[in-house]
């Protein structure tokens, strides 16, 4: 018998011609099991008429049974399970970044990622001349001269602990409920900060001072699991996103040198400051809590999502059953290059910013800024502020290619000695080594190039680290990238407090 039916009416409008042909198969089979009802049911009423019309009359409708629908058709025809409205809209009409939301979004999850590290250095004054000072306590103590090299292994190793096991064996379960425990948990220790503050603990110093490391050790504990899966997370999105995050981090030294002036500008207690310059930090982290949930309702990141989906679907269907593990060795080794440039540039860095950096005098006394706002200016300000400048720069321009970025990567390590050689006197050292850059401009601009330099090559080289891999691998590649990332901020610190003893004891 036949049927006719007119294909074109029944296509599916954001099928295709995937779903035409599934139409196509749909009639065929139609037709073979109308058929074969037809010959039953004339062999039971020999009268009725061989037509489409009497069988649809007559006969009980055909139903394609599920395990015809699941089994009998390959998966790229027939894959309705997975397969939304929405989903057929955001193909058909990709949508943009609108406003730039996400990449704004990205850039204020970048300044909450390092937002611990960076309250805590610059509120030294708070903690040591205030908190753990003997105006304070009525005493000296060996708090106030140990509370730095405490605070920063305290804040720096349980970081980077966290933040290369949750590449390995994601602490927290799925990528939502990383994110959301670990913003809280920084909350949570930023309440108990603010509570420290504002009880008096001028009889208690040491408890004081154990509390509060106890306070950082946990915040970063949770600011690796945070820093690790941000960057997983823009990896998904276009290399930008990830410039995106890494300008976030410039931009949270900035950020917090100015709420930290603001604060003392606004009240000359400590006491009242240090309160406002905390309760920033929860503000911040909180409008980081808000915008992650908003990520999901954007139409841009929704599209981005289903297509880094779609990827690991293709790629798991290609494999045909193989073992989905993931080969972290193999993604590691094809990102390897990057990653090295990613940890040598923050080494680079972090030795000389802030440790030597902070320590250099001006030599001429009638310079524009004067002892008074020297540092503050030609160390913290002049560096977060280039450093910014070349985040933004690596979103318009990447250059080099990924093959030579090693090459301006590795030349910055020249900038070490030229710092060392600087108006450099460490609290507490006499210096050997000869000062051969005594002109401020001359220092001003070597600050003005670390920060350019370090702002832009290191946005560049998370950027490329996710290209390296498999479309699938890339969120764990940017895992990996802030990982490396962390250990060269370590590294760094390490290397820099062996300087001192190096201008101490060589000489040109």
């Amino acid at each position: 018998m036949s049927l006719r039916t007119n294909t074109n009416d029944q296509r599916l409008k954001t099928g295709g011609e995937d779903h035409l042909l599934l139409q196509e198969n749909l009639v065929k089979n139609g037709n073979t099991l109308l058929s074969m009802n037809s010959t039953m049911n004339s062999k039971v009423q020999p009268t009725q008429h061989n037509s489409f019309t009497s069988v649809a009359s007559e006969q009980v409708p055909v139903r394609l049974t599920p395990a015809w629908e699941e089994n009998n058709l390959p998966n790229d025809e027939l894959n309705f399970k997975t397969f939304s409205m929405d989903d057929a809209v955001l193909e058909t009409d990709p949508p943009k970044d609108r406003w730039n939301i996400v990449y704004l979004i990205l850039v204020l999850h970048g300044i909450g990622i390092l937002m611990p590290w960076n309250m805590f250095i610059n509120a030294k004054s708070y903690f040591v001349d205030y908190k753990l000072g003997s105006d304070y306590l009525g005493q000296y103590l060996h708090y106030a001269s140990i509370f730095m090299a405490y605070l920063t292994i305290g804040s720096q190793l349980p970081s980077l602990l966290f933040n290369w096991l949750n590449i390995f064996c994601p602490i927290g379960g799925k990528l939502t409920t990383r994110i959301v425990w670990s913003i809280l948990t920084e909350v949570l220790c930023f309440v108990f900060t603010v509570a420290l503050v504002m009880i008096n603990t001028s009889q208690m110093p040491a408890l004081f001072f154990w509390s509060t490391l106890g306070s950082i050790v946990l915040l970063n504990m949770a600011n690796g699991i945070y820093n690790n899966s941000v960057f997983g997370m823009a990896a998904k999105l276009p290399t930008k996103y990830i410039g995106a995050v890494v300008l976030g981090t410039n931009l949270s030294g900035t950020f917090t040198s100015i709420a930290n002036i603001a604060s003392i500008s606004i009240t000359p207690d400590a006491r009242t400051a240090a309160i406002y310059y905390f309760t920033t930090a929860l503000f911040v982290l909180l409008a980081c809590f808000d915008t992650y949930f908003a990520l999901p309702l954007n139409r841009f990141y929704k599209y981005h999502e289903l297509i880094y989906q779609r990827q690991i679907e293709n790629q798991d269907s290609k494999q045909g059953g193989e073992d989905d593990k993931i080969p972290y060795w193999r993604i590691f080794k094809q990102a390897s290059p990057q990653l090295i440039n990613v940890f040598f540039v923050f080494f680079v860095t972090l030795t000389i910013f802030p440790a030597v950096h902070s320590d250099i005098k001006t030599s001429n006394k009638d310079f524009i800024f004067g002892d008074t706002y020297y540092t503050s200016v030609m160390c913290f300000l002049t560096f977060n502020v280039c450093a910014l400048i070349g985040t933004y720069l690596s979103t318009l321009v990447s250059w080099p290619k990924p093959k030579w970025l090693f090459i301006p990567v590795v030349l910055r390590v020249i900038l070490i000695p030229l710092f060392l050689v600087c108006n450099y006197h460490p609290i507490g050292v006499t210096r050997v080594m000869p000062v051969l850059i005594e002109n401020d401009y001359v220092f001003w601009a070597l600050g003005a190039i670390l920060g350019l330099s370090s702002g832009y090559y290191s946005s560049v080289a998370m950027m490329y680290t996710p290209s390296c891999v498999e479309p699938r691998y890339s969120g764990v590649a940017g895992m990996f990238g802030a990982a490396m990332l962390l250990t060269g901020i370590c590294s760094g610190i390490l290397f820099g407090m062996i300087t001192p003893f190096i201008v101490q004891h060589v000489s040109i």
